[in-house]
């Protein structure tokens, strides 16, 4: 459970959970993220701060990106961190933060449709992720489609789009 004075540090990367869909050319775009706006309808309550640290797929994210990511997570005094992050490559970002990030609990979480289109999954999965936040000990993590999983022993299935343990 958080400390009366812990606070949740929210570090925003793009991926689909934050595109938005230009009407005019069918094209996904990214422009702010919605995390402030997916709080607030939330009602949430949890002290948390958001740090955008970049707006981009994961597709198109390389190693500068990572260590951006990494980098960010080490200085942060915060020891409960939450990425939101393009579910194509959220496992190769996670691979990398737990080599190095052993004091605190991060957790990745994303979305296959974009908050903008008002049926995503990443309403569900950020407040999962909240929640998840509170109650896992330090290290890194996964959390999608209600549950969480470590790094190593994750893969997305492309036919069905969940996240699955691996045997």
């Amino acid at each position: 459970m958080l400390a009366k004075d812990e606070e949740i540090r929210i570090f925003a990367t793009g991926g689909t959970f934050d595109k938005e869909y230009n009407e005019l050319n069918g094209q996904l775009f990214f422009k702010d993220t919605h995390l402030y706006e997916m709080l607030n309808r939330g009602r949430n309550t949890v002290k948390i701060s958001i740090r955008t640290l970049m707006m981009l797929d994961s597709l198109d994210m390389t190693n500068v990106e990572r260590e951006v990511i990494l980098q960010s997570c080490k200085r942060a005094a915060i020891k409960k961190i939450i990425i939101t992050h393009g579910t194509d490559t959220m496992i190769t970002t996670a691979k990398l933060l737990q080599e190095h990030i052993t004091d605190k609990t991060v957790i990745l979480t994303g979305a296959l449709i974009p908050y903008a289109f008002g049926t995503s999954d990443g309403f569900f999965n950020l407040g999962n992720a909240i929640a998840y936040a509170q109650i896992l000990p330090p290290g890194v993590y996964i959390v999608m489609n209600g549950k969480y999983f470590k790094p190593e022993n994750v893969r997305k299935d492309y036919t069905t789009g969940f996240f699955e343990r691996l045997e």
